[in-house]
Parts: structure tokens; C-alpha cells; sequence
């Protein structure tokens, strides 16, 4: 029996690439005869074509499942829903606008068959929007100096993982997820593989800017405790000066009265404080919103339709035979 090969794509409205994307795919899986396959699609409830795109593609290959969202889920929840349906004993992740070129995926499991249980996409250089490019940049020099492990740079969600470490990473019981961040953590063998990122060929993408700061917001909460170590050291910083300076303007007031009209001062001592304080409370506040939707216990997502399940007897059999 040959080793299967688990191929996710997440899908959000992306009617223009589905096609697409599975006709490339095939190319990739046509180089790779050794291995047998299953592709899954997993649609965060798109509101376009992309439904229908994908079960006229069910209908002539079963080696393609579906996973059909009940509604708009993050995009990390829907790639794990994912995770858990896989049958492979190797999976690996690619966006449906195939800018990171499947062409890649036999490179990457030469790789897994010399023993690395991770083989990671690295691409330093993205065409993006100056703004964008900038931010992106930022964002990776920050989250490798605070978090809590070795965070590979410029990596995106291309990558190949062995059966059991998708297992690992699916299965964390936590909500506040980031998949980069949690691929990290786990640890066991990487090898990273540089390549060029392309241009998207059809359609726009999805994401905008709230999106990549959500991305942000999880990574830096969900790995570090140094936003609330900064804020307890800049409450240090200020306290001891603040005292100084209250001490000192009493003894003035004591020995010569009051001889400054520190109303101005004092304001704006006010104002600054206050911002600080707002600040801080945001912050912890937002550690306690974490906290809040892992104490809820919610599922991460629910699914509405799966289509060819090849996980089920049928379909082990099925594949048993190929």
C-alpha cells in the first residue's frame, strides 16, 4: 500500500482559484506516482461559487473531500477542522490562490523521507504594499525577540507536517490559536526551504488589514507575557519618580509655602497617568478575554457538510485498494 499523501486547502470565497488550484495540484501529485493521495477542501462558508466549484470537482475525483463550514469561522479554525479529517500519513497546507507553488511539495516530502518530522516554506521577500511589507517585517522581529521558542522568520502556512505532528497541533485543546506560533512550539525536526512567493494569478485577496492584526494580536498574546512584563516595569519606572516628585513638592509646600502654581503640572501629570492606566487595563484586559473564551469551552467550529468522509469504511477500503 503506498503512503498518502494529505493535501488541506482552505477556501473563502475563492471561486476564481478552486479550479485552479486542483488542476496544479494534480500536476504535482502526477510527479509524485509513489504516493497516493487525498486533497482536502475546507470552505469557511464562502458566499460566492466556490460551494458548487468544489462539489463538481467531488463528482469526478473521490480523492477530494469537502468540508463545508456552518458559517465564517476564523481561518485557523477551518484549517483545523482540516487537521482532523486528514487520513495521510503526511499532510501539508497550501492556500487556495497558490502563491506558494505546489510544484514545491515533492522537494518538501524528499525532505520528510530523510527523517524531518517538519519541513517548513521560507520566503523572505513577499510583493506587498510598502505599508504592508514594512508592518510584516515588523511584526516577525517582534514576535522572534518575545515569544517563547525559536519562531522560524517569514514563514507562512506552507509546510509539510508528518501525520503525527498534525495530530499534536490539531488536538491542543486552546482557541486562541496561531498556527505558526503553535507549529513552533511543539518542536521535534525542522528543516526550513526557501522559495520565491508569487504573484496571485486570479481574484483578491481576503485578508485585510484587521485580518493580519488579528494575526498579530493572538501571536504576541498567545506566546509572550512581555506586554504585562512592560507594563509592570513602566508602572516601576514612573511610581518612583512620581514619589520623589510628591515628596519633594511637600517639603517645599512646608518650608516656603507654595510657591508654584502647579495647576498646569498637575494636569498634565493627570492626563499622562490616565493614558498609561487606560493602557495597561487594555492590555490585561485582553489577556482576561483569552481567558474567557478558553474557560467557555466552545467548540472551535462546526461543520455543516462533509463530502466524501475518508476517514469511513467505505473509503478506507477505497483507498486500501489503490
Amino acid at each position: 500500500m503506498k503512503k498518502i499523501l494529505s493535501i488541506i486547502v482552505p477556501t473563502y470565497n475563492e471561486e476564481e482559484n478552486i479550479e485552479y488550484a486542483y488542476s496544479e495540484i494534480k500536476k504535482t501529485l502526477a510527479a509524485i506516482p509513489q504516493y497516493d493521495y487525498e486533497i482536502i477542501f475546507t470552505d469557511n462558508n464562502s458566499r460566492d461559487r466556490s460551494r458548487e466549484i468544489i462539489n463538481s470537482i467531488i463528482k469526478k475525483d473521490k480523492k477530494v473531500t469537502a468540508l463545508f463550514m456552518s458559517r465564517t469561522f476564523s481561518a485557523e479554525y477551518s484549517t483545523q477542522a482540516a487537521m482532523h479529517h486528514v487520513i495521510g500519513h503526511v499532510v501539508t497546507f497550501i492556500d487556495c490562490d497558490l502563491q506558494d507553488h505546489p510544484s514545491l511539495i515533492p522537494k518538501f516530502l524528499r525532505e520528510w523521507e530523510k527523517g524531518y518530522d517538519m519541513v517548513i516554506g521560507i520566503r523572505p521577500k513577499i510583493k506587498d504594499t510598502f505599508i504592508m511589507s514594512k508592518l510584516r517585517k515588523l511584526f516577525y522581529i517582534i514576535f522572534r525577540k518575545i515569544a517563547s521558542m525559536d519562531v522560524p522568520l517569514y514563514s507562512g502556512s506552507f509546510c509539510l507536517l508528518d501525520r503525527r505532528i498534525n495530530d499534536i497541533i490539531a488536538n491542543l485543546p486552546e482557541r486562541n490559536r496561531f498556527f505558526r506560533g503553535l507549529r513552533a512550539w511543539v518542536g521535534f525536526n525542522v528543516k526550513q526551504i526557501e522559495y520565491k512567493r508569487r504573484e496571485r494569478k486570479f481574484g483578491t485577496t481576503k485578508n485585510s488589514m484587521f485580518d493580519y492584526l488579528g494575526d498579530m494580536q493572538r501571536a504576541l498574546l498567545g506566546f509572550s507575557f512581555v506586554p504585562l512584563d512592560i507594563i509592570t516595569t513602566l508602572g516601576l519606572v514612573l511610581a518612583i519618580p512620581s514619589f520623589v516628585f510628591i515628596f519633594s513638592y511637600l517639603f517645599l509646600v512646608l518650608s516656603l509655602g507654595n510657591p508654584l502654581n502647579a495647576s498646569i503640572p498637575i494636569l498634565l501629570a493627570i492626563f499622562f497617568f490616565g493614558g498609561i492606566q487606560l493602557l495597561a487595563i487594555s492590555v490585561v484586559g485582553k489577556y482576561i478575554q483569552i481567558i474567557f473564551e478558553e474557560v467557555k469551552q466552545r467548540p472551535s467550529y462546526i461543520i455543516d457538510k462533509v463530502i466524501n468522509d475518508h476517514s469511513t469504511p467505505k473509503f478506507r477500503k477505497f483507498y486500501e485498494k489503490s
